[in-house]
């Protein structure tokens, strides 16, 4: 069974990626955490990197999976660049739940955040080609069981982001908001958000949460580019989904 955590698709891909050629199935982390995986013999989560740190909603999901300590259990971390305390975070998570962790990787993607900082994702996708030849190694580890943590020692980078204060104010930076004159009610967001933040209201606008893990996926997903940061409009051309969870 692989679990994944995903906002714009990056790692939905690369676990249906991984479920082709070792025959698992897919399933979102939030709908793992309700269902008794005890007797899964193989466990892989793949989320991204956000701020040098595992993403809060999967920080509070993992505690409620129910795995076997006798499972083959992996990580493949996405990111832009560095996974910084990512992998690190989750391994003493599950260290605690007495799961050890058999095999960490990362693999780089297209940055979605990148559209917050007005550079498009898609000017990224050469990472698809170049970084392909690393996931084929990684589902071969992972299809002959290989045990391995190929990633670096937890960073300062990582620490300093997870102090609460500091974290929740670049959580912040990243909260998204809904222009009501823009949004028709299409219902998308709340679709696409890995959390279900969002909801429709009476008026059926788009409404946003408090529980937002600044995934950024429905800024990404938004065919009206209604949901803005820091109140800056969402060009259409910097709007990212990974090609193949279209």
């Amino acid at each position: 069974m692989i679990l994944y955590f995903s906002g714009t698709g990056n790692s939905l891909a690369v676990s249906r990626k991984i479920a082709d050629a070792t025959g698992d199935t897919v399933m979102p982390m939030a709908h793992a955490a309700d269902h008794d995986l005890s007797k899964e013999d193989c466990i892989g989560l793949v989320y991204p990197c956000y701020d040098f740190n595992t993403p809060p909603a999967v920080r509070d999901l993992i505690p409620r999976l129910h795995i076997s300590p006798d499972a083959y259990v992996f990580i493949v971390v996405t990111c832009g660049a560095q996974t910084g305390n990512s992998i690190w975070t989750v391994r003493r998570i599950l260290r605690q739940k007495g799961v050890r962790v058999a095999y960490c990787h990362k693999i780089r993607m297209p940055d979605n955040s990148a559209i917050v900082f007005g550079r498009n994702p898609n000017d990224q996708l050469w990472k698809l080609e170049r970084f392909a030849p690393r996931m084929e190694r990684i589902v071969d580890d992972i299809k002959k069981r290989r045990h391995g943590s190929h990633f670096g020692a937890p960073g300062l980078a990582g620490w300093i982001a997870g102090i609460p204060a500091l974290e929740r104010k670049l959580l912040g930076s990243f909260r998204p908001s809904v222009n009501p004159r823009l949004c028709i009610g299409c219902g998308i967001c709340t679709k696409v958000c890995p959390i279900g933040n969002i909801v429709l209201g009476d008026d059926k606008k788009a409404v946003v949460g408090n529980s937002c893990t600044a995934c950024v996926g429905c800024l990404h997903a938004c065919p009206q580019q209604a949901i803005e940061v820091g109140g800056k409009p969402t060009p259409k051309e910097r709007q990212y989904r990974h090609p193949s969870a279209r």
